[in-house]
């Protein structure tokens, strides 16, 4: 980790300057992602404090200071005891250096509690909140050299997985099945988050059910997300059980196309909404329409979707694909009745498209 130092380091130091532009005094930083991105190290319940100025404190649990330590650049670690000792030291951090503004990440993430929140605006009565996941992810959006060398890791680790998951899928199994031994490979190749998403009905993204199996007749749609020193890639590829119908054969040729199109079509400076057109017009032009739902693309890093997300955030749809993004993509998938059809692969945007998770294999078992 210390020769990883200077990478977090510069990373806090941009943070800060984006503090200072938006006349934010300090960070209170308790999203799980944020924090890895500038700790370097994942931790349960953190709390980080970046002021706009000086050296950054991290707070933890009593006796975890030392393996903390081991793990991150940072210096200034602090512990507490109980909780209300955490909100305390807090607190006093912002009263000390006489802070009148502070940011938040309004997230969903783990750690990002909202009884945390409320806790801090009754301890915190004249200190204003802002929100500032914008100004994180404005700079974990473009991805350095390192981060592009995890994906690609990762990206190996996803096609692993994928290839086990063709051995395991067959008439009968459940779907929690298939993704006990999915799992299992993805943690026996150094993932320690991976995230696996098994749907033997039409359903897009499904915690697998024991009680769901495999027909014959149906799509089986199969959604990995590996990860390598806490960052992801994302591999999601359908399967036909038996014999398709009309309606699965053309389902299945659309979306070969617009994986196509998503990958030779999303380049640096182009809008993502201009290539959504373009896959809208095929599922048109194929009757599909109606199963089709809208968002293409979304980014990957230490979230297995991340800004921009295109496929929740409509505002993203308008913003242009930058250099040095990792982005998942076909994301959205075709929702027919005989289950959900998906093709997905992370790519990283350079001078050219780079799929980091090649994965080539009949649809049909």
């Amino acid at each position: 980790m210390r020769e990883k130092a200077e990478i977090f380091k510069r990373r806090v130091e941009k943070f800060q300057r984006l503090l200072k532009e938006n006349e934010i005094d300090g960070a209170v930083i308790r999203t799980l992602s944020t924090f890895i991105y500038f700790t370097g190290t994942k931790w349960l319940r953190p709390s980080l404090l970046i002021p706009a100025e000086g050296e950054p404190v991290v707070i933890v649990a009593k006796g975890e200071k030392e393996l903390f330590m081991q793990r991150s650049w940072i210096e200034n670690v602090k512990e507490f005891q109980k909780t209300e000792d955490l909100m305390a030291m807090v607190t006093m951090w912002i009263a000390k250096n006489g802070y009148s503004t502070i940011g938040m990440e309004f997230s969903i993430e783990r750690d990002a509690y909202i009884l945390f929140y409320e806790l801090f605006k009754k301890l915190n009565p004249g200190v204003q909140i802002e929100d500032i996941r914008h100004l994180s992810m404005q700079l974990r959006m473009i991805k350095d050299d390192w981060e592009l060398g995890n994906i690609r890791k990762a990206g190996k680790n996803a096609v692993k997985g994928m290839e086990v998951a063709m051995e395991e899928i067959k008439p009968g199994k459940s779907e929690l099945e298939m993704a006990a031994e999915i799992y299992r490979e993805l943690m026996l190749n150094g993932s320690e988050d991976p995230k696996v998403y098994v749907s033997a009905t039409p359903r897009a993204h499904a915690e697998p059910f024991r009680d769901v199996r495999v027909e014959k007749g149906r799509f089986v749609t199969v959604v990995i997300g590996a990860d390598y020193n806490h960052y992801y890639a994302n591999l999601t590829r359908s399967f036909f059980i038996g014999e398709p119908n009309e309606r699965a054969k053309n389902a299945i040729e659309a979306m070969e196309e617009v994986h196509k199109i998503a990958l030779e079509k999303t380049l640096p400076g182009v809008t993502f909404s201009r290539v959504e057109r373009d896959i809208a017009a095929v599922y048109r032009e194929k009757g599909l329409q109606e199963y089709y739902i809208t968002g293409y693309t979304h980014g990957v890093g230490l979230l297995i979707e991340e800004d921009p997300i295109t496929t929740i955030v409509v505002p993203h749809r308008a913003m242009k694909a930058r250099e040095g993004m990792a982005l998942a993509m076909v994301h959205a998938p075709l929702m027919v009745p005989e289950g959900a059809v998906k093709k997905e692969d992370t790519v990283i945007l350079g001078k050219k498209v780079e799929n980091v998770t090649p994965f080539e294999a009949s649809v049909f078992l």
